[in-house]
């Protein structure tokens, strides 16, 4: 099923439609955007077409059941006990996120973020006109750890919200649970809120650990913002979800929320949800079983090719951090190639932050055979 290639041209899809408007070009094989080239499983589209058939789609609202799905999939997937009630629902993982900023901060707070990073973190943080610590991420061989003594360096009175990536995109580090214990600790002691971005968490290889379920004191400062968005290739029905156990922090969100209109999910946004929750763990267990094969596949591909670029393979996601300084190649002759001679559209690392020079994300999650065409392209450049 993984293997059927699938025309996405000419249906309003950012991936392909809007290759010319971001890079120039309109005949580049995309594999930036982060959602897969692979359809929605049929549980979840027959679902919606059940739903659809209804013929009235009017405001929609999140019964009991779509509650309960999500807390029973936490429990399933991730070994964490959540309560309902902890649960607001939001048309978006970034919105969620910048809606978080206004409401815990002021303009010229600090939020910090572990860079190189999803670029829409920074967006949030400048266009609510609060300033970005960088604390960046240690680096070895392609292996991304934290730098707890630079956090704690770059700690001051004004900082007020630490950002986790988690898994973290675009080094697809899995954290630790003692990583995570430690870094929880450091923003307990500094009266630092937590905003954890786990809309990756499904899409794992080793063990998950949620950043709100080490402990009651780490719960207590963490708001947890995910998704099935790209779990399940449905990141376009904008339907995701925040979780918070403290009371306080919980209602200063759900204000902002509404303040900000966020909290209007579509009826599909929910038909799609309760569809992937209940009945979706089987796909799931072939989609990373897929993946896991088409990120070694890249791998054993650029070996036998000699290839000058280079990756670790990552713990999690269908995002592989292409590290291209073997070349020789300035960052920009880098990009110039990849665009005008392979003709592949990647995602510039220096998007992610100052430490992405050099480095380019490549989305895996497509039919083999057009992952090997275009890496074909890569190393006949390279």
């Amino acid at each position: 099923m993984f293997d059927e290639i699938v025309n996405r041209k000419g249906t309003s899809c950012a991936k392909y439609d809007a290759l010319e408007t971001y890079f120039g070009y309109s005949d580049l094989q995309p594999l930036w955007v982060a959602d897969m080239d692979f359809k929605t499983p049929d549980i979840i589209n027959d679902a919606i077409i059940k739903r659809a058939q209804h013929g009235i789609y009017g405001y929609a609202k999140p019964t009991a059941k779509t509650y309960n799905l999500v807390k029973e999939w936490m429990k399933k997937r991730h070994s964490w006990e959540i309560d309902t009630s902890w649960i607001s629902f939001c048309n978006g993982v970034v919105p969620a996120y910048s809606a978080a900023i206004e409401a815990f901060t002021e303009e010229g707070d600090e939020i910090i973020v572990q860079t190189p990073v999803y670029f829409p973190l920074f967006n949030s943080i400048k266009n609510n006109n609060r300033k970005v610590v960088r604390n960046s991420l240690k680096e070895d061989n392609g292996y991304y750890t934290m730098d707890i003594e630079d956090l704690k360096n770059k700690i001051t009175s004004k900082s007020k919200i630490l950002v986790l990536c988690s898994p973290h995109n675009p080094v697809g580090r899995v954290w630790s649970k003692e990583e995570l214990e430690e870094l929880g600790k450091i923003c307990i002691q500094n009266n630092l809120l937590i905003i954890s971005d786990e809309i990756h968490a499904d899409l794992v290889f080793k063990k998950f650990t949620p950043m709100a379920s080490l402990s009651k004191e780490i719960s207590n400062i963490t708001l947890t913002l995910n998704s099935p968005g790209k779990t399940f290739n449905i990141a376009g029905l904008n339907c995701s979800y925040a979780i918070c156990e403290n009371k306080d922090i919980k209602e200063k969100f759900d204000k902002e929320i509404t303040k900000r209109e966020l909290g209007s999910v579509n009826v599909f946004g929910f038909t799609a949800l309760e569809a992937a929750y209940e009945f979706g763990e089987k796909w799931l267990e072939d989609l990373k079983k897929y993946l896991k094969s088409n990120i070694t596949f890249t791998k054993d591909f650029l070996i036998k090719s000699n290839s000058k670029v280079q990756f670790l393979e990552p713990e999690a996601t269908y995002l592989l951090w292409l590290n291209f300084k073997m070349t020789g190649l300035s960052h920009k002759e880098i990009k110039n190639k990849l665009l005008e001679e392979a003709k592949i559209a990647l995602n510039d690392g220096r998007s992610f932050g100052v430490e992405g020079d050099s480095y380019f994300r490549l989305n895996c999650a497509l039919p083999k055979i057009e992952l090997e065409r275009s890496l074909s392209k890569i190393v006949t450049v390279f």
